[in-house]
């Protein structure tokens, strides 16, 4: 039986402010290189006809390239069925100790202006030939809306704008994914078999639209939430409730969990609650933030705590509504409540203001929410 696993380019020839995302389209399969085009091809081969025993690469800790602490938390679901590549331009580097210093910038910006827990890939594989680690083997990135559990992200980068990867990197990025299939981080068989099409893409015998990925969450002790005990959620749930906070909007993860640790503070300090009121709270950096989870009771609206999921977003929405990182995530945390059996397929929807005497979530919000599947006035 031929072994294969797919290989999918986010490919996009972009400098490194802009977020990754991943659209397969004809412009972005056109724009692989003959060179990177040629690696995949090798890969698949090697696939068939056998993983050389001594392929190790050298990878680079983050500790070694000057990496922030780890605070993306999210596993990976292993092995991966996908690899899938991006070229972050921007970064040009020919030595290791400039390469780790555009990493350190690449990390800062993701963090700081992006609002992401990390760099977004895996891996990333410098010009110089060298694989630095990024969030590593067990945690998801945030490369491919939808992939992230399910892929593992490499990222080339250093080389020029205009150029190709140099023959060392991708030599190097090669036995990164020939280590991984050995050592069961990537799986050496496919989900669905891909074909080359004339366009010089991967794609998919029979379109699949696979189930949407939950968000990462933000845990607890990632924002260093005080240890309580509060009562148990009756699950699954039946409702969802959309909350807002009142107060500024976050966009930087950094500030929002400081956001989320004085709210809890304040709940409980000044409001006497056990704990947060809320399950979950949304920021505009894209960002869900664990509360009290989905097994323990909020006390975000009395007479419904116990059956409904209180999802706040971090803000004021009376006249603005949040932003579309924001909005989107929401919903993708609410699709991951009915797959993962938290909340029951045919739930209610409804807002703050529908269930006590509150303007929660904020008019803005809530003539955007009432659009939403399963709003119930």
């Amino acid at each position: 039986m031929l072994l294969w696993f797919p290989v999918f380019s986010a490919l996009a020839l972009r400098a490194w402010g802009d977020s990754p995302q991943f659209s397969w389209n004809e412009t972005q399969a056109r724009g692989l290189s003959e060179k990177l085009w040629d690696l995949f091809v090798g890969i698949l081969h090697l696939t068939v006809t056998g993983l050389p025993s001594e392929s190790v690469p050298t990878i680079v800790p983050r500790k070694e390239w000057g990496a922030r602490s780890l605070t993306c938390s999210a596993p990976l679901t292993l092995p991966v069925a996908y690899v899938i590549t991006d070229q972050v331009l921007g970064m040009e580097c020919e030595v290791g100790e400039a390469c780790s210093a555009r990493l350190r910038d690449l990390q800062s910006h993701s963090v700081y202006t992006k609002g992401w827990c990390d760099v977004a890939y895996n891996f990333l594989v410098g010009d110089d030939g060298r694989v630095y680690e990024g969030v590593g083997w067990n945690v998801q990135g945030v490369h491919t809306q939808g992939y992230n559990n399910i892929s593992l992200g490499l990222a080339f980068f250093g080389n020029k704008i205009g150029i190709s990867p140099s023959p060392a990197a991708l030599s190097a990025a090669e036995g990164l994914i020939l280590y991984a299939i050995r050592k069961g981080h990537l799986s050496s068989r496919y989900i669905q078999p891909l074909i080359l099409k004339e366009e010089i893409c991967l794609a998919p015998q029979q379109p699949v639209m696979p189930r949407k990925a939950c968000p990462n969450i933000i845990t607890r002790s990632t924002w260093e939430a005080r240890e309580t005990h509060c009562p148990k959620m009756n699950l699954p749930a039946k409702y969802v409730i959309i909350i807002h906070t009142v107060g500024l909007p976050c966009t930087v993860s950094m500030d929002c969990q400081i956001y989320v640790r004085d709210l809890q503070s304040y709940h409980m300090d000044a409001r006497g609650f056990c704990d947060i009121g809320y399950n979950f709270l949304v920021g505009e950096d894209g960002g869900v933030y664990e509360g009290v989870g989905w097994n323990i009771q909020g006390s975000h609206s009395y007479g419904h705590n116990d059956f409904a999921l209180g999802i706040a977003f971090m803000g004021n929405f009376m006249e603005k509504a949040p932003n579309a990182a924001a909005l989107e995530v929401a919903q993708d945390l609410i699709e991951c409540a009915v797959n993962k059996g938290y909340l029951i397929p045919n739930y209610l929807l409804v807002g703050h203001r529908d269930v006590i005497s509150t303007l929660s979530p904020g008019q803005a919000l809530y003539d955007i929410i009432k659009s939403w599947p399963h709003f119930k006035h």
